[in-house]
């Protein structure tokens, strides 16, 4: 689900795509992947007569074309989220910062995981939305001491 979220905020804010999570569900299978990566062309065109879904063909193609991904990583790994762990060895990063205003846009580790996320056949997933996605499971946590500053 995160994965989707984040491959729809491009060109939006995370919490627009997010507000959209129930959209996802009902046009997305339940997020079960195995049924999304077998979608068709016309599912595509069904999800995108959809009022109330993100209309953009792109998107919702790499949606079925990062499910497809998922799949062909079973084949290294157990789940998709052991894939991502494995890049941190398990155990969360944790970056701090004094405020708010230092935490970054992205970071190198993001870039990597992008990188070899894109090698493997996603789509939509640059550095800012690899590193919101893993921000939001957890395996990247920013800590920010200040936060009146």
């Amino acid at each position: 689900m995160l994965l989707t979220v984040g491959v729809f905020q491009a060109g939006l804010s995370w919490k627009a795509a997010a507000g959209k999570k129930a959209v996802f569900y009902r046009n997305f299978c339940e997020m079960d992947f195995r049924k999304v990566a077998a979608f068709f062309p016309d599912d595509i065109d069904r999800i995108l007569e959809d009022p109330e879904m993100i209309r953009n063909p792109r998107k919702v193609q790499a949606v079925v074309k990062n499910a497809r991904a998922i799949v062909t990583l079973l084949n290294e790994y157990d789940s998709f989220s052991d894939y991502l762990w494995d890049f941190v060895g398990g155990v969360p990063m944790i970056h701090t910062y004094e405020t708010q205003e230092e935490v970054p846009a992205v970071l190198p580790e993001a870039t990597m995981i992008a990188k070899d996320m894109k090698k493997r056949g996603f789509s939509f997933v640059g550095p800012v939305v690899t590193y919101m996605f893993l921000k939001s499971a957890g395996i990247i946590q920013d800590q920010v001491i200040n936060r009146e500053k």
